[in-house]
């Protein structure tokens, strides 16, 4: 019962937050041009200032783990591989494959993924180190699928490639992490005044983050397509974890690399897979879908994990 209490607090304030963002938004208190912009200063402002402070904060020679990075990178490559190549074969609808791949691996490890661990270890804990050996690959791997897979696809586009990695080199998160391992490096110490206000900031992100998600759910999107929809779901809420969870307790990653873990693989889909879909002429309708669905039933699943890992000593 303990362990179960424990993984309740730890998952249930996160989208009864979220119930309130999407109350509020139904309520009309908050419209679409809001939430559109609140998520835009969210992701360019208060969790980058977030990351850099946590960073910053601490001595990151010392928290540094290659093998930790290195096994983040090759989980994700697995993953995106091995779904493009079974998804290529079995999918009957090859203009939606590229959708369901990118939606498959691509977790809402900044947002929803920071305010998990946050509320577990009152820090952004080892969120950094995940999203530095997974997001440029999130992001690259997006470009390539979404490219050959799309409904007038002519394989790789040049331009988009270029943009891509434009953008994960523009991308406030990366810039946050790197800024913040700069100043650890060189130990840089910030007056008081400076110091409070990047606190100021930074404690506005998580609340923010998750009042803009449960604005934007739409649960009448996830009745479309359905049944790739939830296939699509599954592997990524529960096929992802059940694998590589063991393998990394086998390794020796406890606690909170056990708890980014778990994010990394078993957190929902991140909205920036139906941006990126859109932006890439595909239609984005399963991607929403599984968008809507993995951010409903993992209160369900990452609690789940949660009281899996407590139960077995890893967290």
């Amino acid at each position: 019962m303990e362990n179960l209490i424990f993984s309740l607090n730890a998952t249930i304030p996160i989208f009864l937050v979220m119930v309130i963002g999407y109350i509020l938004k139904n309520l009309k208190f908050l419209d679409e041009s809001f939430v559109n912009t609140l998520n835009s200063f969210n992701f360019k402002i208060t969790l980058p200032v977030l990351l850099f402070r946590d960073i910053a904060g601490s001595d990151f020679l010392d928290v540094w783990d290659g093998k930790y990075v290195m096994f983040c990178f090759l989980v994700t490559l697995f993953c995106i591989a091995f779904t493009w190549i079974i998804t290529s074969k079995v999918y009957h609808k090859k203009d939606q494959v590229g959708e369901f791949v990118q939606a498959s691996y691509r977790s809402s490890a900044a947002v929803l993924g920071i305010a998990f661990i946050q509320n577990i270890y009152g820090d952004s804990g080892m969120a950094p180190l995940m999203i530095i050996g997974t997001v440029p690959l999130y992001n690259i791997a997006a470009v390539l699928i979404l490219s050959f897979t799309g409904p007038e696809s002519e394989g790789l586009r040049p331009v988009a490639l270029k943009k891509s990695v434009k953008g994960i080199l523009t991308n406030p998160i990366i810039i946050g992490i790197a800024a913040g391992m700069l100043a650890s490096l060189f130990q840089v110490h910030f007056p008081a005044i400076i110091s409070k206000t990047v606190n100021n900031i930074a404690v506005l992100a998580t609340p923010l983050a998750l009042i803009g998600l449960g604005a934007g759910f739409e649960g009448k999107k996830a009745l479309a397509e359905i049944k790739p929809t939830l296939v699509c779901s599954f592997v990524k809420l529960m096929l992802w974890p059940a694998l590589f969870l063991p393998v990394a307790a086998l390794l020796g990653f406890r606690d909170e690399k056990m708890v980014a873990l778990l994010v990394m693989l078993g957190s929902p889909t991140t909205v920036s897979c139906y941006i990126m879909a859109k932006n890439m002429k595909h239609p984005g309708i399963l991607t929403s879908s599984v968008v809507v669905a993995t951010t409903f039933l993992s209160s369900v699943t990452l609690t789940f994990w949660l009281y899996l890992l407590k139960s077995l000593s890893l967290i």
